[in-house]
Order: structure tokens, then C-alpha cells, then sequence
């Protein structure tokens, strides 16, 4: 009989008590009448059957001869014969009449089994059925059941000894029933832990409640290196007493079964463990180490060179007019058949692989390393439309890589690599890669059966690869959209100081649309911007592109922040609205916030609005922290709400901190605790400002990371009173010769001769205009930073406008030379009137 081995595990529990129990129960059936009957004739068994068929109680036959229930007296020589035949092994069947307990002849058929020793004694088993139309039938049916029924079945005496064993159990078992007889399992089997299966009998023995359907698994001698799986159940065998003289136990060999709910166990289970990640190389290290060694010994997992690196641009080597993600079959048909040899041939990389052995040794190509494409077909369509491959046995194929590979070869022979499956890694008809599962310690080989749960296998990872190569795809791309658009410098001139960190979401949610920004204005003054579009991905960072242009142009116009922002969210409006419906894009553009300040050095003031942004951190010369009382606004998009500002003065060397919610709103996601964290962060002494910037991410910075962080830092400076001049202009033309003799001192004072011409020209200009134009009072400022800035304001709220006269016209060139002698000028307005300013480039002697 098949018996544990040395990793039985048992499949069930024993049945509770009161299942069975009845005098020699495990033979006892509905229509066959069964007895023991002794070497001298005697009977020392019956069963409810044999009464019901005769009508004697076993306290009246238990005990007696066996002949007075005969009708007619049997010939000696007959049963001498008969006798001989069982004690053979061989057993009888034949026909009989007996005699009831009413004294009524019935004609019944008879089966005596070959003897075996049962308590010390001789012993056989007799079963009989009355003769009816159907009993033919039946009678086959018994034959089959104690001789070939797929039912192994075997009898032990008291002290757990072999006495009797059907065919069956001797050809599952591996184990001659010469062996077994007289012997307990413990001797016949050694070295296999038989104690288990032992332990359950004793209790039947000891409690005559029978065990039903205990499984576990072990070996069989007829096939030691394949395990299988059997059913075992145990029956007390009672004599009239209701003593138990005896075990019967059958097996069933359930490894089909078992197997199947192995196999998809074993699938189930891998739902779990395999795509845990948006990584393409994590995912398929995932599948390897899963398949080892609940199903593998050695697994490779190789990847096309796009879907590998899906985040760098797709080549096809050797064919630079097609450059696909991975392959799909449509895609490659008509294109022929693809040498391993040729030009054409698909490169793979290793991606992962796994081992029972460390180290992996069994590897000729390591993870990282480019792949020769040489699958057992040896045909590039394998990959494209071919079905999983199975080589149960790899001598053949072992020696046909002997000439092309031969140190492939070798690790094979070397290591024992004796079995092997390749399973195309296939996802949404695209073509992936190819997984290899090769098998050397486990020495039982693949089989047909084992290429479904392969190929399921291969199935969820190539779905979970595609899924981690589409989203590195989409989110290289957004990272690079969205740091394109980023600025690359803050030029915060002689204004401010400036420091920024931005850490995209993590690979979870992606990347998002935070913004921050740098803006140079007119008069020294310098813009501060902060934003944060909703949602993640391109749609977002494509969003943040086009509000960030939008604030660009908007401050160029030197609007102030309330009525930069009203115009901010007109344009949100006008692109929502644009927005096809049901589009990602319209909920990605409605919501986005905002803040917007403006810095002027000269006067140390800032003045701030924001639209349902968080409000800005202020620390002051001497390290205290503050948060601004800035109208809110509404988030951008909403409409109908107006937008306030509010001032605030800024001493020399103030630090201001604008940020993105991100930086705040923590695992605990409460923005009160997280303003009160930055405020500390910010509050720390003696940093320079990119190391504070950096510091202050660190400590704020939650983990994992569900949303972008932005945060802008900027350490404000005063314009001296030495690099700042400014007159008042009478409305007399008479005062412009006045202005430019004055100019002239001031910029040989700042050591700016070389711009004396060129200045006392343009403020000539721009004073005579306002003279002409505009209404008085008229002021000329000059400033003196990174560039020269010249400004001449009046009270009126006419813009000059710049003309190209005509070679006839005697004027109307004033504003045509301003241009082309400055960096760039503008218009800008102001509660009293305008500005008219220019800045000027200052040579590098002039420093």
C-alpha cells in the first residue's frame, strides 16, 4: 500500500465517533451476507447481512460449526479441495443451497477469500447473496471489489500485522503482498514515517469508532520521486462480543485531486504575491521568486528592450523605421519569419530569475544583461503567436544547444536541469517577453498538466508588467512635461535670495501639477507664485503649463496680485468650458490654487493674494514665525468671488515660504498641525537657504508620499538709499536740460560713465513726454541694481504707444529710439497715474 513519507502532511481530521462500528462493518453490505469462518470449519464472525439473509442471530452462530447451515450434507473430499485452494491464496467461488432459520432452502453464491491469520488463527471470509435475476451482476461487482477495484484494501490483526491485502493496495503501494503478510507497516516501509497512519489505527483499536477520509500525502515505491496523495479510512473488526479483533482499512489513491486543487492553489495564490507594484523589473522578480519552488526550481524572466526600459525611448534594433512598444501579432505579420541569426531578431533583456540554489549559478546571463533570442523553437514567432513549449525530458534539446550554445549546454548538464517550460509573456496583444520554468532537484518532471497553471501564471505577471510599463511610460513622460515647464533659474536679481525644492508624488498616484515660480517685474520688484493644479498625471502637469504661461503673461502686464488672479480664474473658466464633456481634463483645471506676491525692495513692502492656497510663512530677522492674515479667495475656477490683498512689511534679511498643500497636510492630514510643524522647520538658525530648503522638506516630507511638494523660499534685501534717486519734474520743457545735466553727475557718481549718453537720451524722451502729454506732478526715478532702471511717472492714465514715423515726420521716433537703446520697457499702473520705465543693461566694467 502507498504509505506516508518524510513530508506526510495529513489532509483531514479523524471523523467524531458514532459513524460506524457494527460487527464487521467494513464488509458488512446491503446485499452480500459476510462471515468469518475458521481453519476447523467454525464460525467466529457474522454481520447484520448474513442474519438478515438467514435469519440467525450471531449469539446463535458464532461458535458452531459452519456445516449445519448447508441444506445438504458437503462431499469431505469437496471442501478438503476447497480448502486447499483458499490456503493457496487463490480463494472459491461456487454455488451452494442453505438452509434459514425457518427452515427454508435458498440457493445462494459464494465467495471464499484465500485465508489469513486473524488473532492467532486461520482464518477466511465468506460472503454470500441469495441467486436472483440480477445477481449475476452483482456477483462480478464483488469480485472486482475484493480483487481489482480501484480500492486498496488490506486487513491487520491486533498487534497491527499485515493478514490480508487485495491487488489493489499491493500495485498502488509498490509493495508485494509476500512483504507485507505478517509484517507491520513500520517493518515493511522503513525509513518512512508510517507512526502517523499506526497512531490512527491504535485509536480505533483502542475505541472501535472508525476514522473516515484521512488524506496525506508520501510516496509510493512503484514511483519514489513523484509524491501523490491518498484516502484513507479505518473500521474496527468486532467479533460477536463486540470485542475488536482487528483493523480494515481501504485507500484511495486521490493525487489527481490533489494535484488539481494544488494547481490551482497554487494560481490563486499568485494574485497575491505577483504585481504588488507600477515597477516593471519588481513585477517580474515577483513572478520568479513565487514560482520557486512551489513550482520551479530555476525560473528566467526576459523582457524586450522597450518594455524593460519602458521610460527610454523605444528602439527596434536592426529595423530603425519600426520602433514598437513591445510586438503585437498584427503588427508583425507579413514582416516573415525572424532568424535567431538575422538582423531582425528581437533583443531581450534578464530582467529577473530565481533559484533554489544561491546565487543562482545555473545563470549564463545575469539580471541586466542582454538575451541572445534562442527559444526552444528557435523562431522568433514563438514569441508572437506561438503556445507555451514543454520538453518533459531536455536531453534532446540540451544536445541541440551543444553546437549553438554550449556553455548553456554545460549548466545544463552540470546542474541536472532535466525538465522545461517557456511561456510567451503576452499581454493586451503585445508581446512582452519570455518566462523560462526549468526544474533540476525536483526531480518528478513537467507534465502536460503543469503547462495550464504556467501559463496562468505568466498570464497575471505579463498583464501586471504591461500595466507597470504603461504607467512608467506616462509617468517619465509627465515628470519631464512637468519639469520642462518648471523654471530652470530664479532670478530673484538684488530683490531676494531664492531656494526651491519639488518632489513629484510617488509611484502610487504619479505625478502632479505643483508650480512655483520666480518672476522679475519692473522697478526692482520681483514676483513670488506658487500653484497647485488638481489631480495627477500629463493631463496635470499639462494644466500647470498652461497657468503658469497664463501668470507670465499676466504679470508682464504688472497687474496687481488681486486683479492677476481675477483674470487667472477667467481664463480657468474659459478652459474648463473648453474641456470636452466628461474629459479628465475639465475636473483637472477647475480647483487649481494659487498664491501671488509681490516684493518691492525700495519700499520693503509685500503685497500678497491668494485663491484657496495655503498662506505664506513669514520668520523675521530675529527667528520668530508667522502665518499672515491673507484673504482666502476662492480656488480658481469657481467664479463670482472676488479676490483681496493684503501688505505686509518686510524687514532686511526676512525669509518668506510659499508651498503646496503637500508640504502640510501629512499622514494625519490635518493642515493646522502641519503649518505649526513648518513654522518650527522654518524657525532654524545659521542655515544657508538651500540647505534650510532641503531640511525643511526632509522633516515635513510624509511617507509614503501622496501628493507633490512644492516649497519656495525666498531671504528678502532692501535697495539702499545710495542706489536709488528720485526728482520732482516741473511741466516745463525747460526742466528736461536740467534733468539730463543731473543724471549725468549721478551716474558718473555710480561710475556708470560709459552710460551717460545712452541714459541722459532716454530720460530726455520719456521726460518730454510726459511734459507734453500728461498732467503734472511729473517724477524721474533712477535705480541702480543688476541693471539700470529709469522711470518717469505723471497722473495720466494714457499709455504712449510706439510708432513707426515716416521719413517726413519731424517727430513720433521718441519711443523707437527708447526701444532699441534698452533691454526692454513698459507701462505700468498705479493708483495715481502710470509709469513709464526702462531697463538698461550694465557693462561689466561698470560694476
Amino acid at each position: 500500500m502507498a504509505s506516508p513519507g518524510p513530508h506526510s502532511a495529513p489532509g483531514a481530521e479523524p471523523p467524531q465517533p458514532g459513524l460506524l462500528g457494527t460487527p464487521l462493518s467494513a464488509f458488512d453490505t446491503a446485499n452480500d451476507a459476510t462471515a468469518v469462518i475458521s481453519g476447523t470449519g467454525t464460525v467466529i464472525g457474522w454481520t447484520q447481512s448474513a442474519q438478515g439473509l438467514l435469519g440467525y442471530r450471531a449469539a446463535e452462530v458464532v461458535g458452531r460449526y459452519a456445516a449445519f447451515l448447508l441444506a445438504m450434507p458437503e462431499d469431505p473430499v469437496r471442501v478438503a479441495g476447497i480448502a486447499e485452494r483458499c490456503r493457496a491464496g487463490a480463494g472459491w467461488t461456487g454455488a451452494a443451497e442453505v438452509r434459514r432459520r425457518d427452515g427454508r432452502r435458498i440457493e445462494v453464491d459464494l465467495r471464499i477469500s484465500a485465508s489469513f491469520e486473524l488473532d492467532g488463527r486461520e482464518a477466511f471470509l465468506v460472503s454470500a447473496r441469495g441467486r436472483r435475476a440480477e445477481w449475476a451482476v452483482g456477483q462480478s461487482v464483488l469480485d472486482a471489489f475484493l480483487t481489482s477495484s480501484p480500492i486498496g484494501i488490506a486487513v491487520m490483526d491486533p498487534q497491527l500485522c499485515y493478514v490480508w491485502v487485495n491487488d489493489t493496495l499491493e500495485r498502488i503501494g509498490g509493495v508485494s503482498r509476500e512483504q507485507r503478510l505478517g509484517r507491520r507497516m513500520s517493518d515493511v516501509l522503513p525509513g518512512l514515517e508510517a507512526d502517523t497512519i499506526e497512531t490512527l489505527m491504535r485509536r480505533v483499536l483502542d475505541t472501535g469508532v472508525p476514522v473516515i477520509d484521512y488524506e496525506y500525502q508520501g510516496w509510493s515505491w512503484a514511483d519514489p520521486h513523484r509524491q501523490r496523495a491518498y484516502s484513507t479510512s479505518f473500521f474496527p473488526l468486532t467479533d460477536s462480543d463486540g470485542a475488536v479483533r482487528g483493523i480494515c482499512y481501504m485507500v484511495t489513491d486521490v493525487t489527481d485531486r490533489w494535484r488539481a486543487q494544488q494547481r490551482l492553489a497554487l494560481v490563486n495564490d499568485a494574485g497575491a504575491s505577483i504585481g504588488s507594484t507600477l515597477d516593471v523589473m519588481r513585477t517580474a522578480q515577483e513572478l520568479a521568486d513565487f514560482a520557486v519552488p512551489r513550482f520551479a526550481d530555476l525560473v528566467f524572466v526576459d523582457l524586450l528592450e522597450p518594455v524593460a526600459r519602458p521610460e527610454e525611448p523605444e528602439r527596434w534594433p536592426g529595423d530603425p523605421g519600426h520602433a514598437p512598444p513591445g510586438f503585437s501579432a498584427a503588427q508583425f505579420s507579413g514582416r516573415g519569419a525572424l532568424r535567431t541569426s538575422g538582423a531582425l531578431a528581437p533583443r531581450m533583456r534578464r530582467v529577473a530569475m530565481s533559484s533554489v540554489r544561491e546565487g543562482v549559478p545555473e545563470a549564463v546571463r545575469r539580471i541586466g544583461d542582454l538575451v541572445e533570442f534562442v527559444p526552444p523553437p528557435y523562431d522568433a514567432r514563438f514569441l508572437f503567436e506561438g503556445e507555451p513549449v514543454l520538453f518533459p525530458v531536455l536531453e534532446s534539446l540540451s544536445r541541440l544547444m551543444a553546437v549553438e550554445q554550449p556553455e548553456r549546454a554545460e549548466r545544463i548538464r552540470e546542474f541536472g536541469l532535466h525538465s522545461l517550460i517557456a511561456v510567451p509573456m503576452r499581454a493586451r496583444d503585445t508581446v512582452l517577453g519570455l518566462t523560462t520554468f526549468m526544474r533540476s532537484v525536483n526531480l518528478v518532471p513537467f507534465e502536460p498538466d503543469d503547462v495550464l497553471p504556467a501559463r496562468e501564471l505568466v498570464a497575471r505577471a505579463a498583464m501586471s508588467v504591461d500595466n507597470a510599463r504603461r504607467y512608467t511610460r506616462e509617468h517619465a513622460a509627465a515628470l519631464t512635461l512637468q519639469r520642462s515647464l518648471l523654471p530652470h533659474t530664479l532670478p530673484g536679481g538684488m530683490a531676494v535670495d531664492v531656494a526651491s525644492s519639488y518632489l513629484p508624488a510617488d509611484a502610487k498616484d504619479g505625478v502632479g501639477g505643483d508650480w512655483f515660480d520666480v518672476i522679475p517685474l519692473s522697478g526692482a520688484r520681483v514676483a513670488l507664485v506658487v500653484g497647485d493644479v488638481v489631480g495627477h498625471g500629463i493631463s496635470a502637469a499639462a494644466t500647470m503649463g498652461r497657468l503658469r504661461t497664463a501668470v507670465h503673461t499676466l504679470a508682464d502686464m504688472d497687474l496687481p496680485p488681486d486683479e492677476l488672479l481675477a483674470h487667472l480664474d477667467d481664463l480657468v473658466l474659459r478652459l474648463s468650458d473648453e474641456e470636452p464633456e466628461g474629459a479628465a481634463g475639465g475636473t483637472t483645471v477647475l480647483g487649481a490654487t494659487c498664491l501671488y506676491a509681490i516684493y518691492d525692495p525700495v519700499t520693503r513692502r509685500c503685497t500678497m493674494a491668494r485663491a484657496g492656497h495655503p498662506p505664506p510663512a513669514v520668520v523675521s530677522p530675529d527667528g520668530r514665525v508667522s502665518f499672515p492674515e491673507l484673504p482666502p479667495g476662492p480656488p480658481l475656477g469657481l467664479g463670482g468671488m472676488p479676490f483681496e490683498t493684503a501688505e505686509t512689511d518686510l524687514p532686511e534679511g526676512s525669509l518668506i515660504a510659499l508651498y503646496t498643500n503637500g508640504l502640510i497636510e501629512g499622514r494625519d492630514r490635518d493642515p493646522e498641525l502641519g503649518m505649526s510643524r513648518l513654522g518650527a522647520a522654518l524657525a532654524q538658525c545659521g542655515l544657508p537657504l538651500d540647505v534650510l530648503c532641503e531640511s525643511v522638506v526632509e522633516q515635513l516630507l510624509p511617507v509614503p508620499q501622496p501628493d507633490d511638494v512644492a516649497l519656495l523660499l525666498a531671504r528678502t534685501h532692501e535697495l539702499s538709499a545710495d542706489h536709488v534717486v528720485s526728482w520732482e519734474v516741473p511741466s516745463d520743457p525747460a526742466a528736461v536740460a536740467g534733468v539730463r545735466s543731473r543724471t549725468a553727475r549721478l551716474l558718473r557718481n555710480w561710475g556708470l560713465e560709459d552710460m551717460e549718453m545712452t541714459t541722459e537720451l532716454i530720460v530726455s524722451e520719456l521726460v518730454t513726454n510726459a511734459v507734453r502729454h500728461a498732467t503734472g506732478p511729473i517724477r524721474l526715478r533712477l535705480l541702480r541694481q543688476s541693471v539700470l532702471i529709469c522711470e518717469v511717472s505723471d497722473t495720466s492714465s494714457t499709455s504712449p504707444r510706439l510708432r513707426h514715423a515716416r521719413t517726413t515726420d519731424e517727430g513720433g521716433r521718441g519711443l523707437f529710439l527708447v526701444a532699441q537703446l534698452t533691454r526692454r520697457w513698459g507701462t505700468r499702473y498705479t493708483p495715481e497715474g502710470k509709469v513709464i520705465w526702462t531697463e538698461q543693461e550694465i557693462p561689466p566694467t561698470g560694476h
